[in-house]
């Protein structure tokens, strides 16, 4: 059996994760799990799952679980406690679910291990791509994304050769306000913007798809993922999520890879690579479906869009800003402090403001991630 830690194992992924692993019966073994703050999901998974120990980020809650589980497993509490799991406990893979920059450090820690990482934490390559597919190579680890756009490319270059791709299609929903005018953004509520059309996510990434950040994070994402450059990179908008995105290669011709919008299958996918097991989950019907409809984004509505692009072109520490300004701005827009269309407009104002560092350090991408989140804090 195969023996899985699990960053994030609360999170729409991770609970994802779990479903998939109970539905492979003697496929696998959890060696870890870690949570934020959310002690009250992870106790029934100890009880499930039995893991050798868990890892509670919020160090006060970790004293309170304990106290709860008594000795079923090794409690690690705190930032140092995900980096001493992914760095010393016993596993095959890594399963990079955590949301945020906080995921970096630990998956850093299963690449000098040499594990596979299979990789949700998209914030992971858009803040240190370079480093992290540099030490993946020096220390022989393996990236498998779970990412539904990332798996599907991963899928559609199984058997080809590199050099005969022309460029990547990632392929977006459009999310919740695909159809409203760039003023109507001013007057959006928290709840339309949690209101996914297709997929049921957490609360970041969910806003990311309405404002479509989180296509531009993937775009980042993917040109380190497949080692790609920019004008290689592609977004269509299509609003079925049944494409989950395509290749073009250089005689003209596209693969594409198709599913229902149902994040297991990806997870699956990146568990089991390279073999594809059966399972019990819905199938695609086409004819049920009926149509797949496909349109250009509109870069001046969906501004987060054109700065994921513009901080990809700049390189260094720019994706870096980009990202901590958007994880600070999403979190005012969902705390009510701000509106949705201030979004951009914030993470703007740091790409502006923040020293863009080329060829940066390990250390030097986190006082840039600190100085942007202070940055953004003071702004309104």
């Amino acid at each position: 059996m195969k023996k899985i830690l699990i960053l994030g194992s609360t999170g729409s992924i991770g609970i994802n994760t779990l479903n998939v692993i109970r539905n492979l019966p003697g496929q696998f073994e959890i060696t870890a799990l870690t949570v934020n703050t959310r002690i009250d999901l992870l106790e029934p998974q100890i009880n499930e799952f039995r893991p050798k120990a868990v890892v509670v980020k919020d160090k006060k809650l970790g004293q309170q679980l304990k106290k709860k589980i008594q000795d079923k497993c090794e409690i690690l509490t705190g930032e140092e406690g995900l980096i001493e799991a992914a760095a010393s406990l016993d596993y095959d893979i890594f399963v990079g679910a955590m949301v945020g920059f906080s995921g970096l450090a630990p998956t850093l820690e299963a690449v000098k291990r040499g594990k596979i990482i299979a990789l949700a934490n998209k914030e992971t390559l858009v803040v240190a791509g370079e480093m992290v597919t540099g030490m993946c190579k020096d220390f022989n680890a393996m990236l498998v994304p779970i990412d539904s756009e990332h798996s599907a490319i991963f899928q559609c270059l199984e058997g080809e050769k590199r050099d005969s791709v022309e460029k990547l299609i990632l392929t977006a929903s459009g999310g919740p306000f695909l159809h409203k005018s760039k003023d109507e953004l001013k007057a959006v509520t928290i709840r339309e913007a949690l209101n996914h059309p297709n997929w049921k996510m957490g609360y970041k990434i969910t806003i990311d798809s309405a404002s479509m950040m989180n296509k531009g994070l993937e775009i980042i994402e993917a040109r380190w993922l497949f080692g790609l450059k920019k004008e290689q990179i592609d977004v269509v908008i299509h609003p079925q999520s049944i494409i989950h995105s395509m290749v073009q290669f250089c005689d003209g011709s596209i693969k594409a890879q198709m599913g229902l919008p149902d994040m297991k299958l990806p997870i699956q996918y990146a568990l089991t690579y390279p073999e594809r097991l059966p399972n019990n989950y819905e199938r695609t019907n086409l004819s049920k479906i009926g149509k797949l409809t496909f349109s250009a984004p509109d870069m001046e509505k969906f501004e987060c869009l054109r700065l994921a692009y513009e901080a990809l072109e700049a390189g260094g520490t720019a994706p870096c800003i980009l990202n901590a300004a958007n994880e600070v701005a999403v979190d005012k827009f969902l705390k009510g402090k701000i509106i949705f269309s201030r979004i951009p407009h914030l993470i703007n104002r740091a790409l502006e403001k923040i020293e863009n560092h080329r060829s940066p350090s390990l250390n030097t991408i986190y006082e840039c991630d600190k100085n942007t989140r202070e940055f953004v804090l003071a702004l309104s």
